[in-house]
């Protein structure tokens, strides 16, 4: 299926499903798609670079994040939310924590009441100056789609062999709370291996994980947008209410987007 990339550094406004009206950046090229994950769902596709890949620099970033705020200022657009996306794993940029820096300054010169947030697979959470940047943002978005290393090589292959459910639990445990955590559930197959994390074996196992790290929100989705491999299928909405319920119950607030 058709799959697409950001082509510029600073994009939208978009409308979000999750977080109201945004403004994306995309810290990676933007003839590429470069992540430590290769999510079988990702709507940029599976991981390649070109030979020629420009990762923009620092002052190309906040450069054009104040060209866009001072456009949008001008014209009266509504803001809600500065978003970290784009082509790939915002965190592996080697200047994140200083864009995340100059991001904050430019949204208070500018849109002082729009929230800063971050979708992260949470693989360089383990790094003290990615660590340090997510607690500095309003909205720290971290994935967490299975606990299960055999759901997680299928669903996410990331790029390390030694990434594993016990080790991103004990890490996202370390933000005391301060971060929301993001998971997509769907069913489907790749290389005739069935993947479904909404099995109550899955769910359980989430459920304790989530209870565990307790944060401040999760949210949960499924399937809108064109992925890489085509037998994939959406969670449903009566799965969704069920896992939404689930998680209320355990005293934590939940979205859920369809």
């Amino acid at each position: 299926m058709p799959t697409f990339l950001f082509d510029k550094i600073v994009f939208g406004p978009v409308k979000s499903r999750r977080l109201g009206t945004s403004l994306g950046i995309n810290l990676l090229p933007v003839n590429a798609k470069i992540c430590t994950f290769n999510c079988i769902y990702c709507e940029c596709g599976f991981n390649f670079k070109p030979q020629e890949a420009h990762i923009p620099t620092r002052e190309e970033v906040k450069n054009a994040l104040r060209i866009a705020l001072s456009e949008m200022k001008v014209d009266s657009k509504k803001l809600d939310v500065i978003t970290f996306a784009g082509n790939g794993e915002p965190t592996m940029h080697t200047d994140f924590a200083g864009i995340v820096d100059d991001t904050i300054a430019l949204r208070n010169e500018f849109f002082p009441e729009a929230k800063i947030s971050v979708l992260s697979n949470s693989t360089l959470i383990h790094k003290p100056s990615v660590f340090d940047a997510l607690n500095k943002v309003d909205n720290n978005i971290l994935k967490l789609d299975s606990v299960f290393d055999q759901t997680i090589r299928l669903l996410n292959q990331p790029g390390s062999a030694t990434f594993s459910g016990k080790w991103l639990i004990e890490h996202l445990k370390r933000f005391n709370g301060n971060l929301i955590i993001q998971t997509l559930f769907l069913q489907g197959e790749i290389e005739g291996q069935q993947i479904d994390n909404t099995t109550e074996e899955e769910l359980s196992a989430w459920l304790d994980a989530v209870n565990e790290i307790r944060p401040k929100q999760v949210m949960i989705y499924t399937l809108a947008r064109d992925t890489p491999v085509q037998a994939l299928k959406k969670a449903s909405h009566k799965q969704l209410s069920h896992i939404a319920e689930r998680v209320k119950a355990l005293g934590i607030e939940i979205s859920v987007s369809e």
